[in-house]
């Protein structure tokens, strides 16, 4: 879950939060339109390996016991 917390983290930096916004106020209010816009849209994340072919491709990154 943690990797899809920081992929929802990414792309709202690039979608609503990637300028300077003057106040918390206004930051607010622009995570919350983004937010609403997200869900509605029922946006997901497109996946590009299987758990199987994530193994395959970074076992040899894991440690081992």
């Amino acid at each position: 879950w943690l990797n899809m917390a920081e992929i929802e983290i990414g792309i709202m930096d690039r979608q609503c939060t990637g300028c300077r916004i003057p106040n918390e106020q206004t930051l607010r209010s622009e995570v919350a339109a983004w937010t609403d816009r997200r869900n509605q849209a029922k946006s997901t994340i497109d996946w590009k390996f299987t758990r199987q072919d994530a193994d395959q491709k970074l076992s040899r990154h894991y440690v081992r016991n």
